[in-house]
C-alpha cells in the first residue's frame, strides 16, 4: 500500500513538473483528459446531450428513477439468491444503479448514430440529384445547404465545405475534411466520384450518378437491415444473459437449498459465486456496448 501511494505521489509531481506550473494541476490535468477524448472519442458528450434534448431523446426522472429500480431490484435480488446476504444485496444493487449513466451513454450515442447515418443518406442522396442539375459539386452544397433538409451539425459542415472550397478553389480539401469527419463508405465513395468527374470530366456523369445512387441505396438497406438484426440479438443476447444468471437457482434445485446453505459456509465458494457473477456481468455490459456501437456505420 505504501508503495502504491509513493508511486502516485511521484505521478502528480511529474505531471506538475511537465505543466512548468503555467497552471494549476487540476486545469492541467482536464485539460489532458479533454484532448485525449477529443482525440479517440467520435462525438462529444456536449453535443450529443444536446441532441438528445432537441430529439427529445433524454432520459427524464422517471426514466431514471424507473433504471434504478429495475436493474437495482435486479441485481439485489441476483445477489440475495446467489449468497443469501442483506449486506451482498444492498453492494451489488449499488453497483448495477452505478452503471446506469454507462448505460444511458451507450444509449445516447446509439441513437445520435443512427440520426447522424440518416442525415448522411439524406446530404449524399440530395448532393447527387441537386449535382445532376447544377453540375457544379460546390452548387450542389450549396443547393443542399439552402434547402432546408439537413440539420446541425451535418449542416454546418456543410457550410464549411463550400467556405473551403471558395477560399481554396478546389474541393479537395473540403472533401477531406467531410471524409474524415464523417468515414462512411457512401460519403467517400460519392465523393471521389464528383472528384474524378472535377478533374477529369466525364461524358455521361448522369448513369455513373445514377450507379451511385443506387450503390447508396443498397448500403442504406444493409445498414437499416442490420440495425434490425441487432435489435432480434438484443432481446435474445438479454434473455441468454439472465438464463446464465439463474444458473445457480438450478444448482440449488438439484443439490437443495440447505446443501447449497452448507456450501456458503466456505469462503472459497464465495470466491467462485463472485467471479461468476462478474464475469456474467462482464459478457451482458460487452452485448450492450456492441449493441449500441457503430450503429449505421457498413
Amino acid at each position: 500500500m505504501e508503495l502504491v501511494i509513493w508511486i502516485l505521489i511521484a505521478l502528480f509531481v511529474f505531471a506538475y513538473r511537465q505543466n512548468n506550473g503555467s497552471e494549476d494541476f487540476y486545469k492541467f490535468a482536464k485539460k489532458q483528459a479533454s484532448s485525449i477524448y477529443q482525440k479517440y472519442a467520435p462525438f462529444s458528450f456536449q453535443t450529443i446531450s444536446a441532441k438528445m434534448k432537441e430529439l427529445k431523446q433524454e432520459y427524464t426522472v422517471k426514466d431514471y428513477v424507473l433504471q434504478i429500480v429495475v436493474l437495482g431490484g435486479l441485481a439485489g435480488g441476483i445477489a440475495y439468491l446467489y449468497f443469501y446476504s442483506l449486506i451482498m444485496v444492498f453492494i451489488y444493487g449499488g453497483i448495477a444503479i452505478l452503471f446506469i449513466p454507462y448505460l444511458a451513454w451507450l444509449r445516447s450515442k446509439r441513437i445520435y448514430s443512427e440520426y447522424i447515418f440518416e442525415q448522411i443518406q439524406v446530404y449524399t442522396t440530395n448532393v447527387i440529384m441537386e449535382f445532376n442539375t447544377t453540375q457544379s459539386f460546390v452548387k450542389s452544397l450549396e443547393g443542399v445547404r439552402d434547402s432546408g433538409i439537413v440539420e446541425d451539425p451535418v449542416l454546418q459542415d456543410i457550410k464549411t465545405m463550400i467556405d473551403m472550397s471558395y477560399q481554396n478553389g478546389t474541393i479537395d480539401e473540403s472533401i477531406e475534411y467531410f471524409n474524415q469527419k464523417y468515414p462512411y463508405y457512401m460519403v467517400k465513395n460519392m465523393h471521389q466520384l464528383f472528384l474524378q468527374i472535377t478533374k477529369e470530366g466525364a461524358k455521361d456523369s448522369g448513369e455513373a450518378l445514377e450507379n451511385m445512387s443506387m450503390d447508396i441505396d443498397a448500403l442504406v438497406e444493409g445498414v437499416y437491415r442490420d440495425q434490425m438484426d441487432r435489435k432480434q440479438f438484443h432481446t435474445k443476447f438479454l434473455t441468454f444473459a439472465l438464463v446464465l444468471f439463474l444458473l445457480v437457482l438450478v444448482m440449488q434445485l438439484l443439490l437443495g437449498r440447505n446443501s447449497y446453505l452448507d456450501l456458503l459456509k466456505l469462503w472459497y465458494v464465495h470466491i467462485v459465486l463472485h467471479a461468476i457473477i462478474i464475469i456474467n456481468c462482464y459478457f451482458l455490459l460487452t452485448g450492450e456496448k456492441y449493441y449500441n456501437d457503430d450503429v449505421g456505420v457498413e
